[in-house]
């Protein structure tokens, strides 16, 4: 009689244990966490009416048994806590992105577009220069155009505006000075401390905000309209 209550008991502790660990990895809601904690009193009040007298379960037993029920219950509720923050900060996220449309940025590239003779880059130093420069590429030629000398910096991002005059003092027919062609240029930048070049200094490109998407996968992404997606994380400076 006695083996027959022992089995019953043990039969009831593994159903205790199963639902307290349940094998499929989903988050609970309110109603299944109430329901969980419903079947766990329903068997756990079981086991005891089924336990040998003889052997009845200690204290120790029914503390662990209950403080599995108040782990997986607060393990529950941080998850939904943990995907209401989640929602929260990506709503945030996708706003604070919108109002980026329509302004510029800068982000990691080697490219500036000269527009009437107009065009903006930027470099991003880690660490402090005594030197900088940037030295402008013709695509079509495949030449050096021009050195923008910028002088000593402080380590941060420094946006470079340029109006595509390579010498000065060169002048055309009008006397106004004579500026490179509209079109696409690349540039490099080079960086020295104390003499020794500086491999933290880094070239960063203009581009423009033209929209913005939001997926649970893929976060809050900035269109730019030359270099398509960019994290705001992507984003050094704004304008």
């Amino acid at each position: 009689m006695a083996t027959t209550v022992d089995s019953a008991a043990s039969k009831v502790s593994d159903d205790l244990l199963a639902a307290m660990n349940p094998k499929k990895n989903t988050t609970a809601t309110g109603e299944d966490v109430g329901a969980a904690t419903d079947k766990f009193m329903t068997l756990l009040v079981t086991q005891l009416k089924n336990q040998d007298p003889l052997n009845p379960m200690d204290n120790a037993q029914l503390t662990s048994q209950l403080a599995q029920l108040s782990t997986v219950t607060g393990v529950n509720k941080l998850n939904d806590t943990l995907e209401s923050l989640k929602s929260s900060y990506q709503s945030s996220a996708a706003l604070q992105a919108t109002q980026m449309i329509g302004h510029g940025v800068l982000v990691n590239g080697n490219k500036v577009e000269l527009s009437g003779s107009k065009g903006i880059m930027g470099v991003q130093l880690d660490s402090p220069a005594d030197k900088v420069q940037l030295v402008i590429t013709d695509y079509r030629t495949g030449k050096d155009v021009q050195t923008i000398d910028l002088g000593g910096q402080q380590a941060g991002v420094v946006p470079v505006a340029w109006d595509g005059v390579p010498d000065p003092s060169k002048k055309d027919a009008d006397g106004k000075p004579i500026t490179l062609k509209d079109g696409t240029y690349g540039f490099r930048v080079v960086a020295t401390r104390g003499g020794e070049t500086l491999t933290d200094a880094t070239a960063l490109q203009f581009d423009s905000v033209v929209s913005v998407t939001s997926s649970a996968k893929d976060g809050t992404k900035l269109n730019l309209s030359s270099l398509g997606p960019r994290t705001m994380d992507d984003v050094k400076q704004t304008f």
